[in-house]
């Protein structure tokens, strides 16, 4: 049985009070008996809401958990989804404040992420139409946040907390898909000077534009489209990295460029 509107609702407002206040809160899954995929993106809308009521935009979205390494790091099978909003931006090469950007307790991931020159929206988005409404991909660091407590989530968890969005960055580099195999693009990202993990993009789903239709697809079903011009993260090539203040995270995609982030308090 599917919960109410008001327990929805009341869960996408505990979800934003402990992003504010960088609190955790329990998980909500163990809290509502029956709580369901579709429930989950009900808190995520209502939380996505009171943001875009503080003045956040949406300016793309993100599929989550797509690595077999991911899903065994978090004990989640199944790929999860989120709103991005202009707030969650930063710079490349940029400083993330972990109080500034409401962090908790973040882990970094490299991924590929694609630009929109048209909108596309499932069902039935196969991996060629998403490469064909590319502009173009490039490098990105998502900083992925829980406000869930020591991340003990189960899909409803992740999806109700907007797929575990914390911030995210793009490097500068713009490539077109059609010039190069996206599944043999490899990874390697450096943690305080120190190789600390690497993956190639078929880490996602066989390929990253086939993680980004199975978005388009899930979005679609809820009436919900990939738009021009939207930011399209298609999900992390290697296992997510703690990050602390004084890190600093570097990136190389392979044929595609760079990315650099640091932390600080």
């Amino acid at each position: 049985m599917s919960l109410s509107d008001m327990s929805c609702n009341g869960i996408g407002d505990d979800l934003f009070n402990a992003l504010r206040k960088r609190e955790t809160i329990e998980p909500p899954s163990t809290q509502h008996n029956g709580m369901t995929i579709d429930d989950a993106y009900q808190v995520s809308r209502h939380f996505l809401a009171r943001r875009q009521t503080e003045g956040e935009k949406v300016v793309g979205k993100k599929i989550g958990v797509t690595s077999a390494a991911v899903q065994d790091m978090l004990g989640v099978h199944q790929p999860d989804f989120g709103f991005l909003t202009d707030v969650m931006q930063v710079p490349d090469g940029g400083t993330v404040s972990l109080a500034a950007h409401s962090l908790i307790q973040p882990r970094a991931e490299g991924e590929i992420a694609f630009v929109l020159a048209r909108d596309i929206q499932g069902p039935d988005v196969t991996e060629d139409d998403v490469i064909a409404a590319t502009e173009y991909v490039c490098p990105c660091f998502e900083i992925v946040d829980s406000r869930i407590t020591d991340w003990r989530i189960a899909i409803q968890d992740t999806i109700a907390d907007n797929a575990s969005c914390g911030v995210f960055l793009l490097g500068s580099q713009r490539v077109d898909p059609k010039t190069l195999d996206l599944a043999e693009v490899a990874m390697r990202i450096d943690k305080n000077g120190e190789h600390a993990a690497e993956g190639k993009g078929s880490a996602v789903q066989g390929h990253p534009a086939t993680a980004v239709a199975w978005l388009a697809n899930t979005l679609g079903a809820y009436g919900i489209p990939l738009l021009a011009g939207e930011i399209i993260l298609s999900g992390s090539l290697a296992p997510l990295l703690p990050a602390r203040a004084g890190d600093h995270f570097h990136l190389t995609l392979e044929g595609i460029g760079e990315a650099s982030v640091r932390f600080e308090a």
